[in-house]
């Protein structure tokens, strides 16, 4: 047809199958949520020391609830994802590298349920510099293994592109 411009190189005719999907949400929860923690952990879990005592309770209840809507979503879409894909792994990548990544989201599931929740649920009562400090230095497991996850999920999907 006159007027319509030629296919670009490269472009797909296809629709994505299901495990290109399944990658796609996987690298994006993954990155999305790199990017969030690392946030979390330079900024803002340091910044609760700041927080006046008369508004810190508050404060402190206000951040758990919006918190979870922020990141219980893209948690629970890269976990059912990295173990969709550990179960169904592409025929061309290695099988140990979606298993890797899964171990990966256990430890971050983990230290969120012993050592993040435990330190917010003390810091509901209000500030308590003993369970702040450990707050920020035990959030580097979840800082740490997010980034370790980055280059596998953009790996996983490269090789399903």
């Amino acid at each position: 047809m006159r007027g319509m411009a030629p296919p670009s190189p490269g472009k797909r005719d296809a629709p994505m199958n299901l495990h290109e999907s399944i990658n796609l949400i996987h690298a994006l929860s993954t990155l999305y949520m790199v990017g969030l923690i690392w946030f979390v952990q330079v900024v803002h879990y340091p910044l609760f020391a700041l927080i006046s005592e008369a508004d810190y309770k508050k404060y402190q209840s206000e951040h758990v609830t919006r918190t979870g809507w922020v990141v219980g979503p893209p948690m629970l879409a890269e976990a059912l994802s990295a173990l969709w894909l550990a179960i169904q792994p592409s025929s061309f990548v290695d099988g140990i590298i979606p298993w890797i990544g899964l171990l990966l989201v256990l430890i971050i599931w983990l230290a969120t349920a012993l050592f993040s929740v435990p330190a917010h649920n003390i810091l509901s009562i209000g500030f308590n510099e003993k369970a702040h400090t450990r707050l920020v230095r035990t959030n580097w497991v979840r800082t740490i293994a997010w980034s370790l996850r980055a280059p596998l999920a953009l790996y996983l999907l490269t090789i399903a592109a």
